[in-house]
């Protein structure tokens, strides 16, 4: 059977997942009373509850006489490194834009790897069901995008003769006619098995070469390495060497092989070049080593993906709260887990400091360090988190900051509230222009650490109707002291539980975080103050009962809704002297230093 592999790329929310549950659904792969559940490929609870696909997955079908090897991708920024990996086991890449939105900055991310790596790009323009759609627009975008990009790349001999598709993966239909409004994908998948994409044809007979792209898990087989065969034939139960970042071969035993056979695997006894394969015999396999013969060992050059801009320090729960709530507290357990989510992941990195209770771990952004938090939480972690720090740079007796270009997508009546907290975050607006007639598309070059605790603030400034993304944009001038947050916090100046009575007699000092019967201690932050600086207050305290009966006596106490504490919002929202404190049940934010006596109230 003739086998393509190619890989579904897209900004986040644009539907590529979507898509994805349509194509294995027309392309025959479950049965017509089979039960399928929406966004069959995001099969991580994270994914599920927060609609983003986080990390790469491989599926496989069948069309005509063809196998086709389809990778879903995420669409995020901070999940970059896993897209930067998977293009590296694929030929072909359908660039999916959304359209009304057109290309927005993760889109530009992905052609321009897709492009470095000679890959072949077709485009299809979904959710051409939108009543603000305008693909004609859209269309110019992309061709404009991709010529520029080919004029970056150094790139002078190219086709721009680019194949589009026009449909809505929701209601399963694509085209090459845009005003098509109802079919299905049968035009797309013959498109997958022409001639555009070519064929995973490489040589089978050549010195086998392998090299790692992800790692899985198996409680059976242990670690799972994933990677496309780049040359020559691999078999089951047999010797080969492997290379790992030291570049000295060591023999070992390939277990089992499995390709992937729809959602799931089917074993095989060997697997030829251009194949995509998930092998097991290597316990302490790391992304990008190298699986090569025994007679003439050649590793591949390894995956160097962009580096991580963000870090944030780690450490094991000193609050007067832990051990209440979590099973693993230990200092060793929580660097086994980061060894293992950095093993799994290349574009994270973590290390040691002085103190043996603290790391550093270091990512692409807050939104993949809270990830990777979360799922350390849900495993029953207790620990504490620092404010996400930008990773600097020092060229001679100059100081560089990593600088971002970030693309907002927001109603008109916005552009002004936009306009001025980018001001205040030292940004420098690039471009300014309408989309429709309801919405402006505005383009900023701000300072890393400008962004991070703005996202939470931008959807209270568009009223959750605008859109936000942003790209890495390099290093440049140090650009002065930036304040974290406005305002001070409240904090809890003893230990105990809220009262009502307390809480209600706080409402005017700022926006609280607390609900009454909450246990807290001194050193824990309970709100938001209304001024800079810090105040520490008496939530615990409770009413005087005397036997004097007064007419305001049995008031009906009212407290306003207190959102729930998720990690997301406690990164956002913290500043430099403050942890956030995490354990499988509640979220936290603290002082570092408790003692009230300690600490200056003065930011």
């Amino acid at each position: 059977m003739k086998l393509k592999n190619v890989a579904i790329v897209a900004h986040v929310d644009h539907g590529k997942t979507t898509l994805v549950d349509e194509i294995l659904k027309q392309s025959g792969l479950f049965a017509s009373h089979q039960e399928v559940s929406e966004r069959v490929m995001d099969s991580g609870d994270l994914e599920k509850e927060r609609g983003i696909t986080i990390s790469a997955k491989n599926c496989a079908f069948q069309w005509q006489d063809y196998k086709i090897n389809l990778l879903d991708t995420p669409g995020h920024a901070d999940f970059g490194g896993e897209v930067e990996r998977s293009l590296m086991m694929v030929d072909g890449v359908l660039l999916l834009v959304d359209a009304a939105e057109g290309p927005l900055p993760q889109t530009r991310f992905v052609l321009q790897k897709a492009i470095e790596r000679g890959i072949k790009v077709a485009v299809m323009i979904n959710k051409i069901d939108r009543h603000d759609e305008r693909h004609e627009e859209v269309q110019t975008e992309v061709e404009d995008l991709m010529l520029e990009l080919y004029d970056l790349a150094g790139i002078e001999d190219f086709d721009l003769d680019i194949p589009f598709f026009f449909g809505s993966g929701r209601d399963g239909y694509a085209s090459d006619d845009p005003s098509a409004r109802e079919g299905n994908l049968t035009t797309l998948l013959d498109f997958f098995v022409g001639d555009f994409y070519p064929l995973a044809q490489l040589d089978k007979d050549a010195n086998l070469q392998l090299l790692v792209s992800n790692l899985s898990y198996s409680k059976y087989l242990g670690t799972l390495m994933i990677g496309r065969i780049q040359g020559g034939t691999i078999e089951a139960n047999k010797s080969y060497n492997w290379i790992n970042e030291t570049g000295k071969p060591k023999q070992i035993k390939i277990g089992k092989i499995q390709i992937f056979d729809g959602l799931g695997f089917a074993e095989v006894e060997s697997a030829e070049a251009g194949e995509i394969v998930i092998l097991s015999g290597v316990e302490d396999a790391f992304i990008g080593d190298t699986i090569t013969s025994l007679e003439n060992p050649e590793a591949l050059e390894r995956i160097n993906v962009d580096p991580p801009t963000v870090s944030v320090q780690v450490s094991v729960s000193t609050s007067p709260m832990s051990g209440r709530e979590g099973e693993y507290l230990t200092s060793r357990k929580l660097e086994e887990f980061l060894q293992d989510a950095c093993r799994k992941n290349v574009s994270l990195q973590y290390t040691e400091t002085d103190d043996p209770k603290v790391f550093i771990l270091k990512a692409r952004g807050e939104l993949q360090v809270a990830v990777v938090f979360e799922e350390i939480r849900r495993a029953g972690y207790e620990l504490m988190i620092s404010r996400p720090q930008v990773l600097f740079k020092e060229e001679g007796d100059k100081k560089l900051e990593p600088y971002e270009n970030v693309v907002f997508d927001v109603p008109n009546d916005s552009t002004g509230a936009i306009s001025e907290a980018m001001g205040t975050r030292k940004g420098i607006m690039q471009s300014m222009s309408p989309i429709g007639s309801e919405r402006t598309r505005i383009e900023f070059r701000i300072p890393a650490r400008g962004l991070i605790g703005y996202r939470n603030k931008f959807l209270t400034d568009t009223k959750g109707e605008g859109l936000m993304s942003s790209y890495f944009a390099g290093y440049d001038d140090y650009a002065g002291k930036m304040l974290a947050r406005q305002n001070g916090a409240l904090i809890s100046d003893r230990k105990g539980k809220t009262t009502p009575y307390a809480l209600f007699n706080l409402l005017s000092s700022g926006k609280q975080f607390v609900k009454p019967g909450e246990e807290v201690y001194e050193g824990m932050v309970v709100g938001e103050h209304t001024r800079p600086n810090d105040l520490n207050v008496n939530v615990v305290r409770e009413k005087h009962l005397s036997s004097v009966r007064t007419a305001g006596k049995d008031e009906n106490i009212i407290l306003p809704p207190i959102p729930p504490r998720t990690l997301e919002w406690a990164l956002d929202w913290i500043d430099d002297d403050e942890w956030v404190e995490v354990t499988p049940e509640n979220i936290r934010i603290r002082k570092k230093e408790l003692a009230s006596n300690k600490r200056s109230v003065i930011r």
